[in-house]
């Protein structure tokens, strides 16, 4: 039996949460024995994971931006954790878990002449490529690069990273892998829309469920662009029956609240907060859109393509992967609110054109992004290593 040890950096259900708990769900109780470790977070993953019966920890040490005195902390607690749990393969998603497990790996093997443990690395979406200053991406890319020796495999879900993984030296081309996420339409249980929106709009002090409603759903990071999807609803506040839900949670909240309140949006823009299976509420939407500055393989793009929706995001990461433009959705420039504005207005304009993307998007995801395909890419990678 294989013992797989899924390491991640925080506790909340973001992406590489979401690839961890498909994949170690589905693998074969027979054949592998899973431990899924996390740090900082609000535990949102750790209930998932109870839900389906998989043992995790909670990592005390690991933050998602750590000082030096907690790298030292966390290279501490992930040696501890190897040395009790002595995994056959140690699987890190997430650019800190990635960076601190790989090299706490390396000096495991070096220290216990354990030289059996493998190390895969996931990464949706290199973090050397978000909107901060230079200097620290430098620094984050040469991180990545040291440490990509102690890494025995490195699953990207673009071409996008691949590519840029390859052209900058990262790692030799046979250790990288592309693996697409995937989702399986057919088990996810939509709610109908007359139910969504009455569950959605319940608490709000305006009565929306009948008018036309944009939604998205995102962490309030920075790197989502939601302050673009403001402005955007700010040039279309004049067409009243509009109502924008934005359901998540995030330390941008305040300046969004700020925002909104600014542009005089409290009665057409509303921050719902973290929902729990959100996908669930996907067909109260008319329009859903993406407006990140910077993404990996977004789980919400293939769920909203699963529920029908016509879909407008940003050309970033592998949404132009995913999206083709004119055919299931509208991809406009990130930081453009008003290409964001137009291309919502084109799709309300015309519902045709919307029925057309919806039924095209829900075609696309089932060839292309099925859960199966994924599952079945990343077993062949844990038999390979």
């Amino acid at each position: 039996m294989v013992k797989i040890l899924f390491l991640v950096t925080q506790s909340e259900f973001g992406g590489a949460q979401h690839y961890i708990f498909e994949v170690a769900r589905n693998l074969d109780l027979k054949k592998y024995k899973v431990l899924v470790a996390a740090g900082e977070g609000d535990g949102e993953f750790f209930k998932k994971l109870e839900s389906v019966q998989i043992q995790y920890i909670s990592l005390k040490q690991m933050k998602r931006i750590p000082w030096p005195w907690q790298i030292f902390l966390a290279v501490k607690e992930i040696f501890i954790l190897l040395k009790r749990e002595k995994p056959d393969i140690l699987f890190l998603a997430s650019t800190t878990a990635g960076l601190l497990g790989s090299f706490t790996a390396f000096l495991f093997k070096l220290i216990t002449k354990n030289y059996k443990l493998r190390t895969i690395y996931r990464i949706g979406g290199w973090a050397f490529r978000d909107p901060r200053p230079f200097w620290l991406n430098r620094i984050i890319f040469w991180l990545e690069k040291w440490t990509s020796p102690f890494k025995d495999k490195i699953i990207v879900n673009s071409e996008i990273d691949r590519e840029s993984a390859i052209k900058s030296k990262i790692a030799p081309p046979e250790k990288i892998v592309k693996i697409y996420n995937g989702i399986d339409v057919n088990n996810l249980d939509f709610l109908s829309k007359e139910k969504a929106r009455n569950i959605l709009v319940k608490n709000l002090s305006f009565n929306i469920k009948d008018g036309i409603i944009i939604g998205t759903v995102a962490n309030f990071y920075k790197t989502k662009g939601l302050k673009y999807l403001i402005e955007a609803a700010n040039l279309l506040k004049n067409k009243t029956e509009i109502s924008f839900l934005l359901i998540g949670e995030g330390k941008e909240r305040s300046k969004l609240e700020a925002l909104i309140k600014k542009k005089g949006l409290e009665d057409n823009f509303f921050l719902l907060g973290r929902i729990s299976n959100a996908y669930r509420y996907f067909k109260a939407f008319d329009v859903f859109v993406l407006p990140s500055l910077k993404e990996g393989f977004p789980w919400v793009i293939l769920e909203a393509m699963g529920a029908g929706l016509p879909i407008i995001a940003t050309r970033t990461g592998a949404l132009p992967e995913i999206i083709e433009n004119g055919i299931n959705g509208i991809l406009v420039e990130p930081k453009d609110s008003q290409a964001l504005a137009l291309a919502i207005k084109k799709i309300l304009e015309n519902k045709k054109l919307a029925e057309k993307f919806g039924q095209n998007a829900k075609e696309r995801v089932k060839q292309k992004f099925s859960l199966k395909k994924m599952l079945e890419r990343t077993e062949k990678i844990y038999k390979e290593i």
